[in-house]
């Protein structure tokens, strides 16, 4: 079985019942990253190729672990040695690589929209790993994978996302995959940091943190997004980190189970204090080590649709 879609865009369009398809065909594959010889022959003779026009480390590098235990051959391209820096457009470049006989193309875009965009150019399948502020897919994803993991009955869960949620496509990737699914989702923010409309998403607004994280089950922590969003959203980092940082005494208001997560990488001291980042609430590392599960499953997925 294969999923209805050629892409993944976003989580928005996809169904629960979709995203329940793609966090159980992801846990058949993450028992493979456990094996001495960590290689399934899946996606073998199918080329996957990583465009990515803003700098990562994390999801680039998941993606090529997911793609290469798959044995799919990999290209990693590099806009800023191509010929995008003589003036080629983005359908241009994807459709030269397309010629190239690439099954799947992993996009990231500083622009909301290129994903969509190019894959209404291309015959290949796109994912969408982050573009701009509109949403991070597999990001949302590996976060849903994490929590069921430790948390199974996704449906009574209490969910905070504390931090710039205007400016961060993981937040909306988490809120559409968290209230599709059942989940009970708080949002947690100054207001300059609230998009407007959000509360149409299914989400409650807090403005001050420590009731926002009464009782909850789950806490996401959003990085500052101070490269996108400039300082001009909130007095100083100082007085953010006062109000919104996740302190171990802050957790007090929380479960005692609690699950504390983050994008990465992380702001130490400002979004979140190094003794919680370092804490056994934290599942951090295990977001990392799911990523690469959660992008394998879905290639294998999309692969089959095609």
């Amino acid at each position: 079985m294969g999923l209805k879609h050629k892409d993944l865009l976003n989580l928005s369009s996809l169904s629960a019942d979709e995203i329940r398809l793609i966090l159980d065909t992801s846990e058949s594959f993450k028992e493979v990253s456990g094996r001495e010889i960590k290689k399934v022959p899946a996606l073998r003779g199918k080329t996957v190729v990583n465009l990515f026009f803003e700098p990562s480390t994390r999801t680039r590098t998941s993606f090529e672990l997911a793609a290469k235990r798959l044995s799919a051959d990999v290209i990693n391209f590099s806009p800023t040695t191509s010929s995008i820096t003589k003036g080629e457009t983005l359908l241009d470049t994807a459709r030269n690589i397309e010629s190239m006989q690439a099954d799947i193309i992993v996009l990231r875009h500083s622009s909301p929209g290129a994903a969509d965009t190019l894959s209404r150019g291309v015959r290949s399948s796109v994912i969408n790993a982050g573009d701009g502020w509109h949403e991070h897919p597999t990001q949302g994803l590996l976060d849903l994978f994490t929590i069921k993991e430790r948390k199974p009955d996704l449906q009574r869960l209490k969910v905070a996302i504390i931090g710039d949620i205007a400016h961060s496509r993981v937040a909306r990737s988490n809120i559409y995959a968290l209230t599709k699914i059942g989940a009970e989702v708080r949002v947690v923010a100054p207001p300059t940091m609230i998009p407007r409309f959000l509360e149409r998403l299914g989400v409650q607004i807090f403005f001050n943190c420590d009731e926002g994280l009464i009782d909850v089950d789950v806490i996401i922590m959003l990085r500052l997004q101070l490269e996108r969003a400039g300082r001009a959203l909130f007095p100083s980092i100082r007085e953010y980190a006062r109000l919104y940082s996740l302190t171990q005494e802050r957790m007090k208001q929380a479960k005692s189970d609690v699950m504390v997560m983050h994008p990465g990488p992380l702001n130490r001291g400002v979004e979140i204090a190094p003794e919680v980042a370092d804490s056994p609430a934290a599942v951090i590392l295990d977001q990392v080590a799911n990523g690469v599960a959660v992008r394998m499953g879905l290639m294998y997925l999309l692969s089959g649709s095609g």
